[in-house]
């Protein structure tokens, strides 16, 4: 692998930079200690602008090259999740009920890394932007950061990301062009009847069985409501109703969440949702509340930039350790809504074996920074380069 020197000198402390976010994890929108510790580095790395307080605790930073230019964006998401850490390590979350279990602390790292080293070197011709973004996992920073402007604000041109991914070989990067993870929308139904003593249900209007034929019924979209060869998902994940076995309850509710990567197959199944809904519920008599909420979009990505990024991985990780035509998956990401504003690509890069994402046996494979580090390093290089 072509891990750039530099970058490889100083990953002993891009290492300790990670493991110390390791163990300050926040959630959502409130991470003041994680981007106070991101705008101290950025400091001490020598940056030319940054701009704090964007979508409340997100970060975008300056680093102009030693030429006019246009102006590249590199992201990086910094919360973590309200997950207990399962594992003892020296570096261990020292929040209870919190823990970087998805690698934002790692992603972060990686981003430094590259704004050192870029900002040591300047061997472009424009300006890296460098977005620290806080709300990956809950509430969507990625899509407040561009609601408050910063493409515009910083004239951010082309924009790229990356995750790291357990599971497949180090060093690996994966992409495609097109649809690589999917929108994500989220459904809750309460059903309200009338509810009394289990043993004279003829008096009762029972929304049990409402309930099930409605969860039922949510699992004919994929079959038999859209093309067999369209990507959907629709997993009912809630289900709930009563406690006492001698008494029909109330009140039922159930919930789930609905995956596509088209999005005629998203409208598709939120209408077959509502029908499936107001249908069941007026059969058995009951009354339906349904709250149905679209989350992320689908994440796309450019064609000819996802071919770029192929290109400078290879670079990187040599070609046979990236694969451009990777198959997309049922995931979500907020990065989304910075690939709908400017065009750009995002990326899988392998960590070999481990708990996977989200499991509270996680933890992010520090050897791995070098390697992100330098393809964005690189990105800049090959985006912005010197002597047009």
């Amino acid at each position: 692998m072509a891990v750039i020197n530099r970058i490889g000198e100083f990953e002993p402390e891009l290492r300790a930079w990670r493991r110390h976010l390791h163990t300050i994890p926040e959630l959502d929108f409130d991470l003041f200690d994680t981007a106070a510790f991101v705008a101290a580095r950025l400091r001490e790395i020598g940056v030319d602008e940054i701009h704090e307080g964007i979508a409340k605790t997100g970060i975008v930073a300056l680093i102009r090259g030693r030429a006019a230019g246009p102006v590249v964006g590199l992201r990086a998401d910094m919360d973590a999740l309200p997950i207990e850490e399962a594992v003892d390590r020296p570096w261990k979350s020292a929040r209870p009920g919190r823990m970087h279990a998805c690698g934002h602390d790692g992603h972060t790292a990686i981003l430094l890394g590259a704004a050192r080293y870029l900002a040591e070197t300047r061997n472009f011709a424009g300006t890296v932007a460098l977005i620290f973004q806080p709300s990956e996992e809950m509430s969507g920073g990625g899509r407040v950061m561009v609601e408050e402007g910063i493409m515009e604000r910083f004239g951010i041109g082309r924009v790229y990301g990356l995750h790291n991914e357990p599971g497949r070989r180090f060093g690996e990067v994966g992409l495609r062009p097109g649809p690589l993870l999917a929108a994500v929308d989220d459904f809750r139904v309460r059903l309200t009847g009338r509810g009394g003593h289990a043993a004279y249900p003829q008096a009762c209007l029972d929304p049990v069985p409402a309930a099930l034929g409605i969860g039922q019924a949510l699992m004919t979209i994929p079959a038999r409501r859209a093309d067999p060869l369209a990507e959907i998902v629709v997993s009912l994940t809630v289900l709930k109703a009563g406690e006492a076995l001698n008494v029909i309850p109330e009140v039922a509710e159930l919930g789930g969440t609905v995956r596509t990567l088209d999005e005629g197959v998203r409208a598709m199944a939120k209408a077959a949702v509502e029908e499936i809904v107001a249908a069941t519920a007026a059969g058995f008599g009951v009354q339906a509340a349904l709250d149905y909420r679209l989350g992320y979009p689908v994440l796309v990505n450019d064609a000819a930039e996802a071919a770029f990024c192929a290109g400078v991985a290879s670079g990187v990780v040599g070609e046979a350790m990236v694969v451009p035509d990777r198959r997309p998956e049922m995931g979500a990401e907020d990065f989304a809504y910075m690939l709908q504003a400017r065009p750009g690509a995002y990326v899988f890069l392998g960590t070999g074996d481990g708990a996977g994402l989200h499991h509270p046996s996680y933890d992010y494979n520090d050897e791995a920074t070098p390697i992100g580090a330098s393809y964005f390093a690189r990105l800049v290089e090959a985006a912005l380069p010197l002597g047009r």
